[in-house]
Parts: C-alpha cells; structure tokens; sequence
C-alpha cells in the first residue's frame, strides 16, 4: 500500500500535475511521454485503491473467519493477490495510452495530451469509461463498505458476548483492554471508509454529471472545470491517507518510526564511545 501511494505520487503529483504546470517545456510534455505517463498513473491510483480493498478483505478474513485464516493470511497468499491484482491493473490501463491527441505540433514534434472527443461519444470509448469507473472507485465503494460493516458488526457482537460473560453490568465502570482494542478497531474502521468515500465523492459526480448532461469536460465552464480539479486534489489526497489510516495508527509502526529517529543519535553516540576508549 505505502509503495503504490508513493508511485502515485511520484507518478500523477511530480510527473503530470508538476511537469504539466511548472515545467510546460520538458520532454515529459512530448505527447508519447505524456500518453505513458498517463497509463502509469492511472494504473497506480487503481492498484492503491485496490490494495487498500484487499488489505480490508484480509483483516476481514483475520478477525472473522478463523478456519479460512491460517490458509488465507500468509505471506505466500498476499505475493500472489498483489501480484496478480498489479498485472491485470496495469493491463487494464494500456488502453488510456490511446485516449489522447497531442495539442500542438511544433517542428514535427507532438505537444501536449488532450482527451479525444471520440473518447466520449464513441460507445466502445464510452463502454471502456464505464467499466474504468465502475472498477474504480464505484466496486471499492462497495467492498470496502461491506467488508467494514461485517468486520465492525462481528467486533461488536464479541464485544457484547465477552462482556456478557465477564458479567459486567452497564453500569459497572471496569476497564477491559480487549473491548478498548476491538472498539478502536470498529473507530479505524470507519474512518477508513468515510474517507474513502468523502474523497472520491466529487470525482464521482463529476463523472455521473458529464455522463447524464452529454457534456465533455473540455467545454467545461469555470465552475464545472474547479469541481474536476477539486476532484483529482482529494482523490490523490486519499492516497496518502491509506496507508496513514492503515499504518501510522499501529502501535508498532509508530515504535519503528521512533527507533528510526533515535538511529542517527545512537550511532553518533556509539561512535563516539568507541572513539573515547581507544
């Protein structure tokens, strides 16, 4: 999950949205470079969301289904399920390097990437959006939901069944650390999903809006172009809050993070000790 962030990063803020905007000039703006680009960073936005949506499903099966756990949870079974989702994810995008037409020609040399209009009027173009959103991030909408709620909906129930048993009544102030986990869990949960969806929403609308008005975004006015570009900022926003969410909320990253900035002090002080007893 951190590696496909990062591309995406890498790929759509530094590649395209830097490059396009800053450094109009350089050779990522030739239009062969600019239509690989374009692959590259939709298939690492695609392949971030995706992982998140099989990294759900993974603790879905860990906190719920114990019998499948032991054959599913494994380092063998996460290779071969990032592998294999990667690939066809990768595949997936090659058609968006057909999607443009150069906006100028200077000295033989094509500029620039502009979406064909035939990208949206033409059905077997039209049937390639559809499925491209569908896919992402229509299908993890949906997944991701559903795996949080059976996830938070078993956490709750245990919780409710150990309790039961410890015979605390509702009154009783007695602190169980179990249930304090299993409640942070059910609150990580959630706010995955809230962001996942709040963060895409708008690129969504604007999706179902130029499909339901027959508009192409090239003709946007001003207000209908800032809700697009608001858009593309959150949807990249949320690749970075993934793996914060995910990650940085975990007691032991967070003690992997301390240990590495205590490194350079500690090395300098080792180095310096050995230097004192010779």
């Amino acid at each position: 999950m951190a590696v496909t962030d990062l591309l995406t990063i890498i790929t759509e803020v530094m590649l395209y949205q830097i490059s396009y905007h800053y450094f109009p000039g350089s050779v990522l703006n030739v239009t062969p470079m600019c239509s690989v680009v374009r692959v590259l960073r939709r298939a690492a936005i695609d392949c971030s969301v995706w992982f998140t949506v099989a990294f759900t499903f993974d603790r879905f099966v860990a906190i719920c289904c114990q019998k499948l756990k032991t054959k599913y949870c494994s380092r063998e079974t996460a290779a071969i399920v990032l592998s294999t989702t990667g690939l066809l994810l990768c595949l997936k995008n090659i058609p968006h390097y057909f999607t443009v037409n150069p906006i100028a020609i200077i000295n033989n040399v094509p500029w620039g990437c502009n979406p064909k209009l035939s990208f949206y009027t033409t059905p077997l173009w039209v049937g390639f959006d559809w499925f491209d959103t569908i896919l992402n991030p229509l299908l993890p909408f949906v997944l991701i939901l559903l795996f949080n709620a059976l996830t938070g909906r078993y956490v709750l129930v245990a919780s409710r069944i150990r309790k039961g048993l410890r015979g605390e009544a509702t009154t009783e102030n007695r602190t169980d650390p179990e249930m304090e986990s299993r409640r942070r869990s059910v609150i990580l949960l959630f706010t995955l999903s809230a962001s996942f969806i709040l963060l895409w929403t708008v690129t969504v609308i604007e999706f179902l809006y130029y499909t339901a008005t027959g508009k192409i975004p090239g003709d946007f006015t001003v207000s209908e172009y800032i809700l697009a570009i608001v858009g593309v900022m959150l949807l990249n926003l949320n690749c970075c809050t993934n793996t914060f969410v995910y990650v940085v909320t975990q007691s032991k990253f967070r003690e992997q993070i301390v240990s590495a900035m205590k490194y350079p002090v500690t090395s300098i002080r080792r180095v310096m000790n050995k230097l004192i007893r010779n």
